[in-house]
């Protein structure tokens, strides 16, 4: 079976890129391991941020409704509960169809979109029931109808931290607090405001010691931490919880990027290892981009102008769309992302963008693999 754009990861970076790939007749197929596609914005019940453009007020799932029947418009095809597991030099992608035997397509571009995975944090009793991250909370309640805990206690005050509280205490939870090692809450202050106008208080400079209970989480033993981390002794404090919920930071889901080679650069700002990329998120193997938290953790409204932009880079290459207008579809997206990434959260993440870019030219001619 051959593609022209063969796209790992049914996301708001994959989605968006095959559909603006599809709109100029290129032909798409979309992998994912989840029997749905639309990945996290299934899991966003809160309304977007940003621009019309990218929606602003319009829930999340609301989002990846409209999305998909963008891809049924456009006749984008989809192999579904379906896991890669390689790339090979000769473009051949080679999947495993739950239930079924493996296969392989043939892409003749290639988009490597499979998002983040959540961190863990190590603390005595971690391993115990009751105990997950916030992406698992969330998927428990938005996609399975189950509520994860009746009693929650949320470490990190990110913004993942805190829409998850909130969510919680929509589906009927009891969020006992949220804390932060940090001496300040890391995610936006209107998420922050949300849940302390719901009774949930932020405490800052803390940390989690201990997870009581057997065979479940019971209570957790928290305390607080000094300039360097450390636990100060004697401010231990116990918290009657059933669930302790971990939001403590994403990485990008960059095993598939490390199995095809890709040279990778570690980059602190976006969680991880990422692939060495050019601005058209094109990396040091030609015919494979990246698009999304993939390459470096961020917001899925900055995934989905990444994804767009992949979209007009395999139209452009595969000669559906001519040179000047493909340049200003381009230029559209940059000015987008550069909005996206302005303000306090954004600038580093710019810098370290242009960093990346930097690598990559400096490295010279591609790989052809």
């Amino acid at each position: 079976m051959n593609n022209q754009l063969v796209i790992i990861g049914a996301g708001p970076a994959g989605l968006s890129a095959a559909i603006e790939a599809a709109r100029y007749g290129v032909k798409v197929l979309v992998i994912d391991e989840n029997d749905k596609p639309g990945g996290q914005l299934f899991l966003q019940t809160h309304k977007f941020f940003g621009s019309r453009h990218h929606m602003a007020g319009v829930r999340g799932f609301q989002i990846g409704e409209n999305i998909l029947k963008q891809t049924e418009n456009y006749n984008v095809e989809f192999l579904l509960n379906t896991v890669v597991w390689g790339i090979y030099p000769d473009r051949r992608v080679a999947f495993a169809e739950e239930g079924k035997k493996k296969g392989f397509v043939f892409g003749e571009n290639i988009l490597i979109a499979t998002g983040a995975l959540e961190k863990a944090f190590n603390f005595k009793g971690w391993t115990k029931p009751g105990v997950m991250g916030a992406g698992a909370a969330q998927y428990m309640m938005h996609v399975n109808r189950v509520l994860p805990g009746k009693k929650v206690l949320m470490v990190g005050s990110g913004n993942v931290g805190l829409i998850v509280s909130y969510q919680l205490v929509q589906a009927g939870s009891e969020v006992v607090g949220v804390i932060d090692s940090l001496p300040k809450i890391g995610g936006y202050q209107v998420h922050a405001g949300k849940i302390r106008r719901l009774g949930v208080p932020i405490i800052t400079s803390h940390s989690i010691v201990e997870a009581f209970g057997f065979p479940c989480v019971e209570s957790a033993v928290i305390a607080r931490v000094d300039d360097r981390g450390k636990i100060v002794p004697g401010s231990e404090m116990e918290v009657v919880c059933d669930l302790i919920c971990l939001a403590v930071g994403l990485r990008p889901f960059n095993e598939l990027c490390w199995a095809t080679d890709l040279e990778m650069r570690y980059s602190k700002e976006f969680g991880g290892f990422v692939p060495i990329h050019n601005e058209e998120l094109e990396t040091t193997h030609e015919g494979v981009y990246l698009a999304g938290d993939v390459s470096g953790t961020e917001e899925a409204s900055t995934a989905m102008e990444e994804g767009r932009l992949v979209g007009v880079v395999v139209a452009e290459k595969m000669k559906l769309i001519e040179k000047r207008r493909a340049g200003e579809l381009k230029k559209e997206v940059y000015e987008r992302l550069r909005s996206l990434r302005s303000g306090t959260f954004g600038e580093k993440r710019a810098r370290e963008k242009e960093d990346i870019f930097r690598d990559f030219a400096s490295r010279g001619t591609q790989c052809i693999f």
